[in-house]
Protein backbone atom coordinates (compact mmCIF):
# COMPACT_ATOMS: atom_id res chain seq x y z
CA UNK A 1 0.00 0.00 0.00
CA UNK A 2 1.07 3.27 -1.01
CA UNK A 3 -0.25 5.33 2.30
CA UNK A 4 -1.98 4.83 5.57
CA UNK A 5 -2.91 7.36 7.48
CA UNK A 6 -3.21 7.18 11.59
CA UNK A 7 -5.80 9.43 13.26
CA UNK A 8 -4.30 10.17 16.42
CA UNK A 9 -0.95 9.83 18.03
CA UNK A 10 -1.45 9.02 21.34
CA UNK A 11 0.11 5.33 22.49
CA UNK A 12 -2.22 3.41 20.63
CA UNK A 13 -1.55 5.81 17.26
CA UNK A 14 2.01 5.59 17.81
CA UNK A 15 2.52 1.83 18.67
CA UNK A 16 0.48 1.30 15.33
CA UNK A 17 2.81 3.39 13.12
CA UNK A 18 5.39 1.16 14.62
CA UNK A 19 3.94 -2.28 13.95
CA UNK A 20 2.95 -0.99 10.48
CA UNK A 21 6.16 0.81 9.89
CA UNK A 22 8.89 -2.11 11.24
CA UNK A 23 6.15 -4.45 8.63
CA UNK A 24 6.95 -2.16 5.50
CA UNK A 25 3.20 -1.95 5.19
CA UNK A 26 2.80 1.48 3.06
CA UNK A 27 5.44 3.16 1.68
CA UNK A 28 4.45 6.14 3.88
CA UNK A 29 2.33 6.77 7.19
CA UNK A 30 1.40 9.63 8.13
CA UNK A 31 0.08 10.44 11.47
CA UNK A 32 -2.43 13.74 12.25
CA UNK A 33 -3.07 15.05 15.58
CA UNK A 34 -4.86 18.13 17.01
CA UNK A 35 -1.41 18.29 19.31
CA UNK A 36 1.34 20.81 18.39
CA UNK A 37 4.19 18.87 17.81
CA UNK A 38 2.62 14.97 18.90
CA UNK A 39 2.09 13.43 15.60
CA UNK A 40 5.41 15.07 14.05
CA UNK A 41 7.55 14.18 17.46
CA UNK A 42 6.41 10.16 16.91
CA UNK A 43 6.62 9.92 13.32
CA UNK A 44 10.77 11.32 14.00
CA UNK A 45 10.94 8.80 16.43
CA UNK A 46 9.51 6.02 14.98
CA UNK A 47 11.39 6.99 11.61
CA UNK A 48 15.08 7.16 13.27
CA UNK A 49 13.90 3.16 14.38
CA UNK A 50 14.75 2.54 10.45
CA UNK A 51 18.52 1.77 10.12
CA UNK A 52 18.64 -0.36 13.37
CA UNK A 53 14.54 -1.93 12.41
CA UNK A 54 15.30 -2.17 8.61
CA UNK A 55 12.33 -0.73 7.03
CA UNK A 56 11.74 1.81 4.36
CA UNK A 57 8.90 3.20 5.19
CA UNK A 58 9.05 6.92 5.54
CA UNK A 59 6.65 8.88 8.27
CA UNK A 60 5.36 11.73 8.36
CA UNK A 61 3.24 13.90 11.45
CA UNK A 62 1.47 17.95 11.44
CA UNK A 63 -1.51 19.15 12.65
CA UNK A 64 -3.12 19.92 9.07
CA UNK A 65 -5.47 17.51 7.86
CA UNK A 66 -3.67 17.86 4.75
CA UNK A 67 -0.84 15.37 5.90
CA UNK A 68 -3.59 12.40 5.37
CA UNK A 69 -3.89 13.56 1.83
CA UNK A 70 -4.39 10.25 -0.81
CA UNK A 71 -3.79 7.79 2.29
CA UNK A 72 -5.71 3.81 1.09
CA UNK A 73 -6.30 3.17 4.54
CA UNK A 74 -7.43 5.69 7.54
CA UNK A 75 -7.07 4.33 11.09
CA UNK A 76 -8.99 6.35 13.26
CA UNK A 77 -7.37 5.55 17.23
CA UNK A 78 -8.62 9.80 18.75
CA UNK A 79 -10.76 10.31 21.03
CA UNK A 80 -10.76 10.89 24.66
CA UNK A 81 -9.41 7.88 26.87
CA UNK A 82 -10.95 5.84 29.23
CA UNK A 83 -10.39 6.82 32.89
CA UNK A 84 -10.59 4.03 36.09
CA UNK A 85 -13.98 3.10 36.56
CA UNK A 86 -15.17 4.09 33.37
CA UNK A 87 -16.60 2.26 30.19
CA UNK A 88 -16.41 2.49 27.11
CA UNK A 89 -19.99 4.03 26.71
CA UNK A 90 -19.01 6.53 29.16
CA UNK A 91 -16.58 8.48 26.43
CA UNK A 92 -19.16 8.56 23.85
CA UNK A 93 -20.62 11.92 23.64
CA UNK A 94 -17.46 13.70 23.28
CA UNK A 95 -15.47 10.94 21.33
CA UNK A 96 -18.70 11.33 18.31
CA UNK A 97 -17.93 14.73 18.36
CA UNK A 98 -14.42 14.43 17.88
CA UNK A 99 -15.46 11.84 14.95
CA UNK A 100 -17.43 14.05 13.15
CA UNK A 101 -14.81 16.17 12.82
CA UNK A 102 -12.35 13.34 11.75
CA UNK A 103 -14.95 12.23 9.35
CA UNK A 104 -15.24 15.61 7.39
CA UNK A 105 -11.16 15.10 7.02
CA UNK A 106 -11.00 12.12 5.94
CA UNK A 107 -14.24 12.53 3.02
CA UNK A 108 -12.35 15.91 2.13
CA UNK A 109 -8.37 14.64 1.78
CA UNK A 110 -8.91 10.84 1.39
CA UNK A 111 -12.01 10.27 -0.30
CA UNK A 112 -11.33 6.76 -2.19
CA UNK A 113 -9.47 5.48 1.60
CA UNK A 114 -11.02 2.48 3.65
CA UNK A 115 -11.77 3.30 7.32
CA UNK A 116 -10.77 1.09 10.11
CA UNK A 117 -11.95 2.67 13.28
CA UNK A 118 -10.47 1.82 16.43
CA UNK A 119 -12.15 4.37 19.06
CA UNK A 120 -14.05 3.74 21.74
CA UNK A 121 -16.62 2.90 21.83
CA UNK A 122 -15.80 1.41 18.38
CA UNK A 123 -19.28 -0.06 17.72
CA UNK A 124 -20.98 2.68 18.08
CA UNK A 125 -18.05 4.99 16.61
CA UNK A 126 -18.27 2.62 13.67
CA UNK A 127 -21.38 2.94 13.19
CA UNK A 128 -21.51 6.71 12.97
CA UNK A 129 -18.49 6.46 10.53
CA UNK A 130 -20.60 4.55 8.18
CA UNK A 131 -23.56 6.64 8.98
CA UNK A 132 -21.88 10.29 7.83
CA UNK A 133 -19.80 9.06 5.42
CA UNK A 134 -22.63 7.50 2.75
CA UNK A 135 -19.66 4.38 1.92
CA UNK A 136 -20.42 1.07 1.59
CA UNK A 137 -19.87 -1.14 4.10
CA UNK A 138 -16.99 -2.86 3.42
CA UNK A 139 -15.08 0.88 3.37
CA UNK A 140 -16.29 1.58 6.75
CA UNK A 141 -15.14 -1.06 10.14
CA UNK A 142 -13.79 -1.28 13.35
CA UNK A 143 -11.34 -3.21 15.09
CA UNK A 144 -12.31 -5.04 18.81
CA UNK A 145 -12.53 -8.84 18.47
CA UNK A 146 -8.82 -9.52 17.17
CA UNK A 147 -7.90 -7.51 20.23
CA UNK A 148 -10.66 -9.70 22.90
CA UNK A 149 -9.70 -12.83 21.02
CA UNK A 150 -5.64 -12.46 21.31
CA UNK A 151 -6.61 -11.48 25.28
CA UNK A 152 -8.23 -14.67 25.53
CA UNK A 153 -5.67 -16.50 23.81
CA UNK A 154 -3.25 -15.30 26.10
CA UNK A 155 -4.85 -15.88 29.43
CA UNK A 156 -5.48 -19.54 27.84
CA UNK A 157 -2.02 -19.78 27.37
CA UNK A 158 -1.02 -18.31 30.56
CA UNK A 159 -3.57 -20.85 32.76
CA UNK A 160 -2.28 -24.17 30.50
CA UNK A 161 1.16 -23.18 29.64
CA UNK A 162 0.83 -24.58 26.03
CA UNK A 163 2.05 -22.24 23.30
CA UNK A 164 0.00 -19.29 22.04
CA UNK A 165 0.51 -20.70 18.22
CA UNK A 166 -1.84 -23.80 19.12
CA UNK A 167 -4.81 -21.57 20.55
CA UNK A 168 -7.52 -20.15 18.68
CA UNK A 169 -10.25 -18.17 19.73
CA UNK A 170 -12.82 -16.33 19.10
CA UNK A 171 -14.72 -13.06 20.72
CA UNK A 172 -18.56 -11.94 19.07
CA UNK A 173 -20.22 -9.08 19.77
CA UNK A 174 -19.78 -5.47 21.41
CA UNK A 175 -16.40 -4.72 22.30
CA UNK A 176 -17.65 -4.08 26.42
CA UNK A 177 -18.48 -6.03 29.61
CA UNK A 178 -21.03 -7.87 27.41
CA UNK A 179 -18.76 -9.12 24.68
CA UNK A 180 -19.47 -12.98 23.18
CA UNK A 181 -16.26 -15.60 23.87
CA UNK A 182 -17.24 -17.96 21.61
CA UNK A 183 -16.30 -21.66 23.49
CA UNK A 184 -17.77 -23.80 20.77
CA UNK A 185 -15.15 -22.03 18.26
CA UNK A 186 -12.12 -22.14 20.45
CA UNK A 187 -10.00 -24.30 21.15
CA UNK A 188 -5.74 -25.76 21.23
CA UNK A 189 -5.19 -26.78 17.50
CA UNK A 190 -8.82 -28.27 17.25
CA UNK A 191 -9.15 -29.77 20.60
CA UNK A 192 -11.80 -27.95 22.85
CA UNK A 193 -11.05 -26.57 26.11
CA UNK A 194 -12.51 -28.55 28.11
CA UNK A 195 -9.63 -30.76 27.76
CA UNK A 196 -7.47 -29.11 28.98
CA UNK A 197 -9.23 -27.22 31.37
CA UNK A 198 -12.14 -27.15 33.95
CA UNK A 199 -15.35 -24.70 33.96
CA UNK A 200 -13.84 -23.18 36.91
CA UNK A 201 -11.05 -22.26 34.61
CA UNK A 202 -12.87 -21.36 31.34
CA UNK A 203 -14.95 -19.33 33.41
CA UNK A 204 -12.61 -17.62 34.95
CA UNK A 205 -11.03 -16.83 31.56
CA UNK A 206 -14.24 -15.50 29.71
CA UNK A 207 -14.83 -12.73 32.67
CA UNK A 208 -11.25 -11.82 32.52
CA UNK A 209 -11.53 -11.19 28.42
CA UNK A 210 -14.51 -9.48 29.44
CA UNK A 211 -12.75 -7.16 31.62
CA UNK A 212 -9.37 -7.17 29.84
CA UNK A 213 -9.36 -3.63 29.07
CA UNK A 214 -9.93 -2.30 32.17
CA UNK A 215 -7.84 -4.88 34.51
CA UNK A 216 -4.99 -2.90 32.21
CA UNK A 217 -6.04 0.20 33.28
CA UNK A 218 -6.92 -0.41 36.45
CA UNK A 219 -3.34 -1.78 36.45
CA UNK A 220 -1.45 1.30 34.86
CA UNK A 221 -3.90 4.15 35.90
CA UNK A 222 -2.60 6.76 33.42
CA UNK A 223 -3.27 5.27 30.51
CA UNK A 224 -5.35 2.03 29.17
CA UNK A 225 -3.49 -0.57 26.97
CA UNK A 226 -1.66 0.32 23.46
CA UNK A 227 0.68 -2.48 22.54
CA UNK A 228 -1.95 -5.29 22.57
CA UNK A 229 -4.62 -2.94 20.54
CA UNK A 230 -1.73 -1.72 18.03
CA UNK A 231 -0.37 -5.75 17.69
CA UNK A 232 -4.68 -6.37 16.48
CA UNK A 233 -4.80 -3.07 14.36
CA UNK A 234 -1.36 -4.31 12.51
CA UNK A 235 -3.11 -8.03 12.09
CA UNK A 236 -6.00 -6.75 10.29
CA UNK A 237 -4.17 -3.86 8.08
CA UNK A 238 -1.82 -7.04 6.90
CA UNK A 239 -4.78 -8.74 6.01
CA UNK A 240 -6.14 -6.14 3.61
CA UNK A 241 -3.08 -4.56 2.31
CA UNK A 242 -1.70 -8.23 1.24
CA UNK A 243 -5.23 -9.53 0.27
CA UNK A 244 -4.84 -12.21 2.52
CA UNK A 245 -8.24 -12.76 3.02
CA UNK A 246 -8.15 -13.46 6.59
CA UNK A 247 -11.40 -14.57 8.97
CA UNK A 248 -10.96 -11.83 11.71
CA UNK A 249 -13.56 -11.05 14.14
CA UNK A 250 -14.58 -7.56 12.73
CA UNK A 251 -16.63 -4.66 13.63
CA UNK A 252 -18.94 -4.36 10.94
CA UNK A 253 -22.13 -3.11 9.92
CA UNK A 254 -25.14 -5.81 9.73
CA UNK A 255 -28.07 -6.27 7.20
CA UNK A 256 -29.92 -8.81 8.41
CA UNK A 257 -26.83 -11.12 9.31
CA UNK A 258 -26.92 -12.50 12.71
CA UNK A 259 -31.11 -11.51 12.28
CA UNK A 260 -29.92 -7.94 12.71
CA UNK A 261 -30.07 -4.98 10.71
CA UNK A 262 -29.14 -1.15 11.43
CA UNK A 263 -26.15 -1.69 13.70
CA UNK A 264 -22.38 -2.39 13.99
CA UNK A 265 -21.61 -5.38 16.06
CA UNK A 266 -18.27 -8.08 16.35
CA UNK A 267 -18.65 -10.57 13.44
CA UNK A 268 -16.03 -12.95 12.01
CA UNK A 269 -15.62 -11.08 8.31
CA UNK A 270 -13.18 -12.12 5.25
CA UNK A 271 -10.68 -9.58 5.32
CA UNK A 272 -8.68 -8.40 2.41
CA UNK A 273 -7.75 -6.25 -0.23
CA UNK A 274 -11.76 -4.81 -0.79
CA UNK A 275 -11.44 -4.31 2.61
CA UNK A 276 -14.89 -6.00 5.24
CA UNK A 277 -15.32 -8.12 2.16
CA UNK A 278 -17.88 -10.79 3.40
CA UNK A 279 -19.36 -11.54 6.81
CA UNK A 280 -19.32 -15.25 8.12
CA UNK A 281 -22.61 -15.59 9.65
CA UNK A 282 -22.27 -18.81 12.39
CA UNK A 283 -24.49 -21.37 13.38
CA UNK A 284 -25.29 -19.45 16.79
CA UNK A 285 -27.04 -21.87 19.51
CA UNK A 286 -29.57 -20.35 21.87
CA UNK A 287 -27.66 -19.54 24.69
CA UNK A 288 -24.98 -18.15 22.28
CA UNK A 289 -28.03 -16.01 20.50
CA UNK A 290 -29.32 -14.65 23.82
CA UNK A 291 -26.17 -13.52 24.86
CA UNK A 292 -25.22 -11.75 21.23
CA UNK A 293 -28.79 -10.20 21.47
CA UNK A 294 -27.29 -8.88 24.91
CA UNK A 295 -24.83 -7.26 23.55
CA UNK A 296 -26.26 -5.92 20.53
CA UNK A 297 -28.94 -4.35 22.72
CA UNK A 298 -26.08 -2.61 24.20
CA UNK A 299 -24.91 -0.81 21.46
CA UNK A 300 -28.13 -0.46 20.31
CA UNK A 301 -28.89 1.87 22.93
CA UNK A 302 -26.00 3.72 22.75
CA UNK A 303 -26.36 4.36 18.91
CA UNK A 304 -30.23 5.29 19.80
CA UNK A 305 -28.40 8.35 21.99
CA UNK A 306 -27.25 9.73 18.61
CA UNK A 307 -30.15 9.97 16.95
Amino acid sequence: MLKIAIIGAGRVGESTAQFLAESDLAREIALLDVREGAAAGAALDIQETAPLLGFDARLIGDTDPGVIAGAELVIITAGLPRKPGMSRSDVLDKNVEILDSIITDVTREAPDSRILVVSNPVDVLTYRAWEKTGWDRSRVFGQAGVLDASRMAAFVALETGLSTRDIHTLVLGGHGDAMVPMLRYSGINGIPLHHFMDQDAIDRIVERTRHGGAEILALKQTSSAYDAPAAAIKAMVEAIVLDRRRVLPTVALLNGEYRASDVAMGVPCVLGAGGMERIVELDLNAAEHEAFMTSLAGVKADIDRLK
